[in-house]
């Protein structure tokens, strides 16, 4: 009798704790994806873009969702910590039944996530991570990558870097992957166009963390006539406006990663530089009826304009949603031969997932920045196509030897 009750009595708890551990399974009518960023570590940039890709769920899911079954997104913060991404997708997978990872913001976050998506053989459609590792020295088959990457933007800003004048260069970059990989490719292309140029200084300062008046004076006594900065989000407000103070942008010409995006430029305002080379979203400025079309379904849910970040959400779960109408089955070798050569539509017009790397074909847009009725803008802006610029299949070879 003693032993009943005592069963009874702890029989409730006993279930609970089983519930608990055990995987939270997919609906019959539902497909998840996990979906990880770095929403407390900078929320100007991926603020917009989980409104992106909300925005994407919610039209996908509209149309039918994915043949006939409703898409779910899952997401997780990391914090900007690769561990704490690799926690994440783990829980993802183990627990929340995803058949696919998505998302990731810094390069190293990124490049973790790959590592486990290796080890798990999950697919992992990174969104922003730049770094060229992610699909060339470090790529592997289960990895695939949406935006630009750092290659791709260097080669971009190195055409234009190539027709100033200038001969001593310098380079200011956070003092980790994402800095590193730019700094040394955009070196690379630049010195290949302009023999003739010296580097004369760099400073590394840590990410998020950046001492802008020391950096500014280090930079400023090797006398460049040109900066390469890659610096972004406050960081790079610090470096602007200790910059702007000290004279240090006084002619000399400055090609910076990713300063035209609005994430930064609304940030500074008026205090925007001017005439930099940047890569950006002039979101006020692109008349195409993809974009139109982003443009009005941005606005009408968040009366808002979209951000770069917006873009990126936006185009990766649309891109994630083709991948899974395209596959016979969620099995992974299944999902990865559908995204292998897969074309999806963005904001920016129709992209693809090259099958010899995985990387996007997705472009961005070069201009110079200015300042307009107090806001930072980009004018004299051109999009160029990520296809255009990419390497050729026998050099993607040698940068990926596991191939």
């Amino acid at each position: 009798m003693t032993r009943r009750l005592l069963v009874s009595a702890f029989l409730p708890a006993v279930l609970s704790l089983v519930a608990a551990a055990a995987p939270v399974l997919a609906a019959d009518g539902e497909v998840k994806i996990g979906e990880i960023n770095s929403y407390s570590a900078l929320p100007a940039f991926t603020e917009p873009y989980r409104k992106g890709w909300q925005l994407a769920v919610e039209e996908i899911n509209a149309h039918g969702g994915i043949n006939g079954k409703t898409l779910v997104v899952v997401s997780k913060d990391d914090a900007g910590k690769p561990a704490d991404a690799v926690t994440a997708a783990n829980e993802l997978v183990s627990r929340e039944d995803v058949v696919m990872l998505t998302g990731g913001f810094f390069s190293n976050v990124g490049l973790a996530l790959a590592d486990f998506a290796k080890q798990k053989k999950v697919l992992y459609l990174a969104g922003e991570p730049l770094t060229d590792a992610i699909v060339w020295s470090a790529g592997n088959h289960y990895t695939f990558r949406l935006r630009p990457s750092n290659y791709m933007q260097a080669a971009m800003l190195a055409d234009e870097a190539a027709k100033l004048p200038a001969k001593r260069w310098a380079t200011i970059a956070p003092n980790y992957e994402y800095g590193q990989s730019a700094v040394k490719v955009f070196k690379q292309l630049l010195s290949a166009k302009r023999p003739d140029i010296e580097w004369v200084g760099e400073q590394w300062p840590p990410q998020g963390k950046i001492d802008a008046g020391p950096v500014v004076q280090a930079i400023a006594a090797t006398k460049p006539d040109a900066i390469l900065n890659v610096e972004f989000g406050p960081d790079l407000v610090k470096l602007v406006r200790e910059g702007n103070t000290r004279g240090l942008f006084k002619d000399r010409s400055v090609v910076s990663f990713l300063t035209g995006e609005p994430e930064y430029l609304d940030a500074l305002k008026d205090e925007a530089p001017e005439g930099w080379i940047v890569t950006g979203y002039p979101w006020y400025g692109i008349h195409t009826p993809e974009h139109d079309a982003f443009l009005k379904a941005y606005d009408d849910k968040y009366h808002d304009h979209p951000r770069l970040g917006s873009v990126v959400g936006y185009t990766l779960i649309q891109a994630a949603a083709d991948i899974l109408r395209k596959a016979p089955s969620t099995d992974t070798e299944a999902l990865v031969k559908a995204a292998e050569g897969l074309t999806f539509d963005s904001p920016f017009g129709k992209a693809s997932l090259r099958a010899i790397d995985h990387q996007s074909t997705l472009g961005a847009f070069v201009g110079t920045t200015t300042v307009k009725d107090g806001a930072g803008i980009m004018k004299d802006f051109v999009y160029h196509d990520g296809a255009s610029v990419l390497p050729s299949d026998d050099m993607v070879k040698t940068l990926r030897p596991q191939m």
